[in-house]
Order: C-alpha cells, then structure tokens, then sequence
C-alpha cells in the first residue's frame, strides 16, 4: 500500500537539500562578489565594518561551503547568516554611500 512513499519521500528529500545548497552558494557567491565591488572608503563612510573584514568572513564562509556540502551543518548556517546580514544590513549602506546601482531618481538625490 505505502511500498513507492519511501521513494518519493527520499527524492522529495534530495530535492529539497539540493536547493538548499544552490540557494545557499547563491547567496555567498553574490555578498563575496558584492563585498569585492566596492572600495574601502565606502565601508569607513558608511560606518561599517572594513572591506577586508567583509571580505575574509563572506570568504572563508564560501570556503566552507565548498568544503563541507551540507547547506545543514553548523558552519554553514553561520556563513549563510554572516553574508545574509551583509547583503541586509552592510550592501543597503554601500549603495547609498557609494551610489551603486539601485534605481534612478533622474539625477536627483535623496535628502
């Protein structure tokens, strides 16, 4: 009666893990990449932490994340919680200070 619920429970299971770890490469890939994009006085200006200190933690957090595959282990929920805070917290801080990207006004700026 359930002989086929174990296989699609496994598959289900797989596909889920799977998406979790492209999702987490994603978003390591994208905040290490981000971090490289803008310079050191931007980060000062912003009152963050260094480019050097953004760039070594979403680094070796990308680092890990090629070492062990789990997207589950400890290590890499913490690198996925560092570079989700940098594209959270540090990224909007950057864009504004710096003036990358974002959405054009028309030349004008926010007061």
């Amino acid at each position: 009666m359930f002989g086929n619920f174990g296989s699609v429970f496994g598959q289900l299971q797989g596909l889920v893990f799977y998406a979790l770890l492209a999702v987490s490469f994603a978003v390591k890939i994208y905040a290490l990449v981000d971090a490289l994009r803008h310079k050191n006085p931007v980060y000062a200006a912003a009152g963050k932490r260094t480019k050097n200190f953004w760039l070594a933690l979403t680094g070796v957090s990308l680092a890990v994340q090629v070492v062990i595959l789990s997207p589950l282990s400890m290590l890499n929920i913490v690198g996925f919680v560092a570079s989700a805070v940098y594209l959270a917290d540090v990224r909007p801080a950057l864009r504004e200070v710096g003036g990358r990207g974002g959405s054009s006004g028309g030349g004008y700026r926010r007061w």
